[in-house]
């Protein structure tokens, strides 16, 4: 089992995790606890309907400095998942779950008797995932396969509340069981640790490590064909049998945006080399991100999701226009396997321009996977969206900012060359690996890079309306030049 580099902690975690660590082995400043020691249990059960049962144990010690009358937890999203109320014990005590007056999103549990400060306790809890309803568009599930994405679907526990309040912070390592049908196929974070069959079904228990982020499972009975393209191995998991001759074409397009991917922003972080492509179980429900207001840009018009991560190193897509269209597909998504689950917290939560650097590199990989031609096709369709001559006194509308901002980046790749601008955009990444990163970051990084002056490049693109009139001149000239330009730009 390939290791997980995902982390989607709340920010209330990210706090809790940085208060706990600087706390370090001295005497309490607020109110917390410690989990030390958890194990959560999934079991897959395929008839007579297929449902997921999770059961989360934990072994808490209050090491804070106040006893502790509860606390809270965030349990799945009811729009990304479908499940039964879930049950709470207390050392085997029944736990009524009630809404936190202080947080609706949060789940308050009260205990029975105040938790005294060094005393240790038990805390079960467990849940039933469930089929999509008809008309939701929940996560859903076949009764021969069904995956858990490295996203909030087993209950988080959370900080508790006060001044210097800790708690919530998974042990360093803590083990992941897995009980799924004989036979299906698994890919999960973590490392297996041990495997065993009984009465028809597998148990895989996998040693997960704090570290790696939030776990998850894809398991069922697919067909693997297994590819090889330079240093990167393609792992397809179908449902039906494929033409292994005709996968051959996608594995190196996907192959192609892996090594720009690499060339822009460094070498993924598990240095694996291994990526899985999984049928979806059922496309209803499978892809969770709500349509990005840059989609319109990057994509043709009306163009459906039909590829989204499930890990690091794992999409689910739809199959239904068959294989060919893969690497299309997939390849725009795996800007996530490189920026997001957890590296860089804040590529996805950013201000203009930076707002638009996930479409931006979701570009890069449709024009390693389609051809030069999409540069030019993204630009014109941009620049549709941004006036001739704006008003200087006048904000400008938001779907003009997006428009700029995704524009800032082909402006600054056109400035400074493609190897410039990939080194920058690498030492940015890598000097602020796991900690977020800002506009001012981004700069401080372009400007050790060409030793100019960045900065005045940002205020013209950004702080005036339009676009510069030599970058619109340079696009909309004509198509010659726009096919020469994007033959320049090329690596």
């Amino acid at each position: 089992m390939a290791p997980l580099n995902h982390s989607r902690f709340s920010l209330a975690l990210v706090l809790a995790a940085l208060a706990y660590g600087a706390a370090g082995c001295t005497a309490a400043f607020g109110p917390g606890y410690t989990i030390e020691k958890q194990e959560i249990n999934v079991r897959f059960v395929p008839a007579p309907e297929p449902r997921i049962q999770v059961e989360a144990a934990y072994r808490l010690r209050n090491d804070g400095n106040q006893p502790l009358s509860s606390i809270e937890l965030r349990l799945p999203g009811r729009r990304r998942f479908h499940f039964a109320d879930p049950h709470a014990e207390w050392d085997a005590t029944d736990l009524a779950l009630a809404t936190s007056p202080a947080n609706p999103r949060n789940v308050l549990l009260a205990f029975p008797q105040p938790w005294p400060v060094s005393q240790t306790h038990t805390l079960h809890l467990s849940v039933e995932y469930q089929p999509a309803a008809a008309g939701e568009t929940t996560l859903s599930f076949a009764p021969d396969a069904f995956f858990l994405p490295a996203e909030g679907w087993s209950p988080e526990l959370l900080p508790a509340r006060g001044a210097f309040a800790t708690g919530g912070v998974p042990p360093k390592k803590w083990l992941l069981t897995l009980r799924v049908p004989d036979g299906f196929l698994i890919h999960a974070s973590g490392r297996a640790s041990k495997t065993s069959r009984r009465g028809g079904e597998q148990t895989i228990r996998a040693e997960q490590q704090g570290k790696e982020g939030y776990p998850f499972v894809i398991a069922g009975r697919f067909l693997t064909t297994r590819l090889k393209a330079d240093e990167e191995t393609v792992n397809l998991w179908t449902r039906a049998p494929q033409d292994a001759s005709a996968l051959h074409q996608p594995a190196d397009s996907l192959v192609r945006a892996i090594q720009a991917y690499d060339s822009m922003f460094g070498a993924r972080g598990d240095k694996s080399h291994q990526l899985w492509i999984v049928e979806c179980p059922v496309l209803t429900g499978c892809f969770a991100s709500a349509a990005s207001n840059y989609l319109k840009l990057t994509s043709e018009e009306n163009e459906k999701t039909s590829a989204e991560m499930a890990s690091s190193d794992s999409l689910m897509v739809d199959l239904s226009g068959g294989t060919p269209e893969i690497a299309a597909a997939a390849a725009p998504s795996l800007a996530s396997s490189w920026l997001g689950y957890g590296q860089n917290p804040g590529f996805f939560e950013q201000d203009p321009p930076l707002s638009a650097l996930p479409a931006f590199a979701a570009s890069r990989g449709r024009e390693a996977v389609q051809g030069p031609q999409v540069r030019a096709e993204v630009i014109r369709r941009t620049l549709r969206v941004i006036p001739l001559h704006g008003e200087p006194r006048k904000p400008e509308a938001p779907d003009v900012i997006r428009a700029k901002s995704l524009l800032f980046f082909y402006g600054l790749q056109d400035l400074y060359g493609q190897a410039v601008f990939d080194n920058a955009l690498r030492h940015m990444l890598y000097a602020r690996r796991g900690g977020g990163f800002d506009l001012d970051d981004l700069i401080s990084a372009f400007e050790q890079e060409t030793h100019q002056n960045v900065a005045q490049f940002v205020r013209r693109w950004m702080k005036h309306p339009g676009v510069p009139e030599e970058f619109r001149a340079r696009y909309e000239n004509s198509a010659e030049a726009i096919a020469a330009i994007s033959k320049e730009t090329t690596p």
